[in-house]
């Protein structure tokens, strides 16, 4: 996996498989993130410029989690199940098996 900062917050994106939050937990923190870093993403409340994306991959029967570094975060209107975060942008780091 790509070096993170380990001081910044990565935002973890289940796509509603809360099956299988703890091997993603378990996943992020055997490639060196820290738990206490670790936060389930909601649709209202984005990181920061800086701060990092772990998506499960590929919705709805995922195999890996990618990892994906905030480069902007825009103010938008919430939209559907999206939220606010439809105002970030981010470039692809890394990808870890789950």
């Amino acid at each position: 996996m790509t070096e993170i900062n380990k001081e910044k917050d990565v935002y973890l994106f289940l796509h509603g498989r809360m099956d299988l939050k703890q091997k993603s937990i378990d996943a992020l923190v055997s490639n060196g993130v820290s738990k206490d870093k670790i936060i389930l993403a909601l649709p209202n409340k984005v990181g920061n410029e800086g701060d990092y994306m772990a998506m499960l991959w590929m919705p709805p029967n995922p195999d890996h989690i990618k990892i994906q570094k905030i480069t902007k975060v825009e103010q938008v209107a919430p939209e559907g199940i999206i939220g606010l975060w439809k105002g970030v942008s981010k470039d692809d780091l890394s990808t870890i098996p789950l």
